[in-house]
């Protein structure tokens, strides 16, 4: 088989992003396969979920993947043990469990040195120079091949010039999926486009299709996913081709990184509120609404990690990460509000919250926005707009310490003496002049 009929055979199953990585000789299935020292594979390779995990090496977070073997027939092995576990102490992430429970999968060439040692001299030439090639389809599944390092499609590999694509990974371009450069480049003609049209009236795109009117605060991001044919609540996938797209009210379109952006609004996985509830939760630790308006409980605020909340009377801590060293120091570590007596208020798992982040976040784009009410309510978007790339779960916990992010919720109870109206919002926000906190890059682009 030739390099071009396997990534013919990458894309007839579905494969829209191609990797390869050169396998050094400890890369098998005994020693795992090391696939970075940075966070950020665990954006590259979508997992089905996070769990976290102590472990003798320490705190570690296991990603288990959608993944199989492509066969040369272009049928696939499932392999269900198949996961990314990353050792956030170091940090790093190795590749696992690829074998487990897998009928096809390419046993031979992942065997340990040992074992290859005392087979045949054939079986040492086809694991001297092994190529891994990983493929990402748009349903989130993952799909490898090993290439023997005699193979022809390794010496075509080899004979090759191939783009870096983060740590050890190459990106291998296949010839009828566009590349990233398109993506970035329709991304910024459309947002040129809703630039130029002015004056939007407010709507939001329905799951189903239909346009509908739009009224509420928050309706510049869902004015903008309309126009980028992106529906309200369609999913936890980025927005727009790979893009998440955040749009963030500014007084003037010339203070860009002006304004506050909202990145997240996952709800607690546990303390006080998840046990018992949103309403319990305010009624113990919310507040008489402080603009007179009656019958209502209001929990609300910019919490910030380690300050003590006036009103709640409530601090945000970090259980289980090393603000000096960076680090998770306990897998089942939380983001947590705490009482003065202790008592944990809510909380949200660090495995949680490196899922919504990974899922969401590798690229994203911040586009400013201004709004008017009269004679209805329109917004326009600004000609200047960020791009932001090369973040991971670890880039947001720093930011949480350092206080550039923060929690700022909208939670309230209307009616409370009756038939109890909740909103939930449990939202996670930061000053638009912070987000480089959160990005290896960020890009001031004119659209």
């Amino acid at each position: 088989m030739t390099l071009d009929q396997l990534k013919s055979l990458f894309e007839q199953a579905g494969v829209k992003k191609l990797y390869a990585k050169p396998l050094a000789e400890n890369d098998n299935s005994k020693n795992q396969i090391y696939f970075a020292g940075a966070v950020e594979t665990l954006n590259v390779f979508p997992s089905q979920q996070i769990f976290a995990e102590n472990t003798p090496r320490g705190p570690s977070f296991k990603a288990h993947l959608n993944f199989g073997w492509l066969l040369e027939t272009g049928e696939t092995a499932p392999a269900p043990g198949a996961q990314l576990i990353l050792y956030s102490q170091y940090p790093e992430v190795r590749f696992s469990g690829f074998l487990r429970g897998c009928k096809g999968g390419p046993n031979q060439l992942m065997v340990d040195r040992e074992r290859a040692k005392a087979g045949p001299p054939e079986l040492i030439r086809q694991l001297a120079g092994r190529i891994l090639f990983l493929g990402v389809t748009a349903d989130r599944r993952v799909l490898g091949y090993v290439a023997a390092g005699n193979s022809q499609v390794a010496l075509e590999f080899n004979a090759q010039s191939f783009p870096s694509a983060f740590v050890v990974f190459r990106e291998v371009p296949l010839p009828n999926v566009p590349k990233e450069a398109d993506s970035r480049s329709k991304l910024l003609a459309e947002l040129g486009r809703i630039n130029r049209l002015g004056w939007i009236d407010s709507k939001q795109l329905d799951s189903d299709g239909r346009m509908k009117p739009c009224n509420a605060p928050q309706c510049g991001g869902f004015t903008l996913e309309a126009e980028l044919g992106v529906p309200k609540n369609s999913d936890a996938e980025p927005d727009f081709l790979g893009w998440e797209v955040k749009q963030h009210a500014v007084a003037s379109f010339e203070r860009v990184a002006a304004g506050t952006i909202t990145l997240m609004t996952p709800e607690p996985t546990g303390g006080f509120y998840k046990e018992r509830g949103p309403e319990a939760f305010v009624r113990r630790f919310g507040y008489v609404d402080k603009l007179g308006r009656p019958d209502r409980l209001n929990f609300g605020g910019i919490h910030k990690a380690g300050q003590r909340h006036q009103t709640t009377g409530l601090t945000l801590k970090l259980q289980g990460y090393n603000v000096e060293r960076g680090v998770i120091t306990d897998a089942e570590g939380a983001l947590a509000l705490v009482s003065d007596a202790g008592e944990v208020a809510a909380a949200w798992a660090f495995g949680g919250l490196l899922t919504h982040w990974a899922r969401k976040h590798a690229r994203a784009v911040y586009v400013p926005s201004q709004c008017r009410k009269e004679p209805r309510r329109q917004y326009a978007y600004g000609d200047h707009v960020r791009l932001a790339v090369g973040t991971d779960a670890l880039r947001f916990l720093h930011a949480m310490a350092d206080g550039a992010v923060y929690y700022d919720p909208g939670i309230k109870l209307e009616h409370a003496s009756g038939k109890v109206a909740i909103k939930r919002r449990s939202q996670f926000r930061v000053a638009s002049k912070n987000i480089e906190a959160l990005y290896e890059k960020v890009e001031l682009v004119e659209v």
